[in-house]
């Protein structure tokens, strides 16, 4: 399976075309899956912008247990999702 997932993401980062990515997506996940994977960014946002857990869970109506794993994400130095959050957000609304 570790073959698999490593060919899949050399394929998603060679897409660099929007509309070839979102053709992409579509044939790959369900409707339902790119719907978790909208909220789960949403959900990274949210939480890096300082919204309070109880409120993103009720205004998404998830588990506070998903929000809780975005949040132990974003306290991670390290974590990607936070470099590209804060390189999307720091500069704009500072």
């Amino acid at each position: 399976m570790e073959d698999n997932l490593s060919e899949i993401i050399d394929i998603f980062s060679r897409t660099t075309d929007k509309r070839e990515m979102r053709s992409l997506f579509e044939d790959v996940f369900t409707d339902a899956e790119r719907t978790d994977i909208a909220k789960r960014w949403y959900i990274f946002k949210e939480i890096y912008k300082g919204t309070p857990q109880r409120k993103i869970a009720k205004d998404m109506e998830v588990s506070l247990c998903k929000i809780t794993r975005g949040s132990k994400t974003l306290k991670n130095d390290q974590s990607v999702i936070k470099r590209v959050l804060s390189e999307l957000y720091d500069e704009t609304h500072i």
